[in-house]
């Protein structure tokens, strides 16, 4: 499987996948709203299940969908959690 990196960057980073999981209890989980119209609402339920399981989870929003998440951003979700979903939607 070949992914593909969407961002612009002239000279990609080929990096390897990282091994999802076992499991999931004990981890922070991150969900990142990149400010899509009704991402919120995705992640709202993602987060619903997420906390039934007794699951921490974080959340974090973009300030616009047009652009890559700003390094401080991203960092900051890097520093704090364990794994990220990302809400796509319209």
């Amino acid at each position: 499987m070949e992914l593909l990196d969407p961002t612009s960057e002239i000279s990609p980073i080929r990096r390897a996948r990282k091994a999802p999981p076992d499991k999931i209890a004990g981890l922070t989980v991150g969900l990142l709203d990149i400010s899509k119209p009704r991402g919120n609402i995705f992640l709202d339920r993602i987060e619903e299940r997420l906390t039934e399981k007794g699951v921490a989870v974080k959340r974090y929003k973009k300030p616009t969908f047009t652009r890559p998440a700003p390094n401080d951003l991203s960092q900051k979700i890097a520093s704090e959690v364990d794994l990220v979903i990302e809400g796509l939607a319209d």
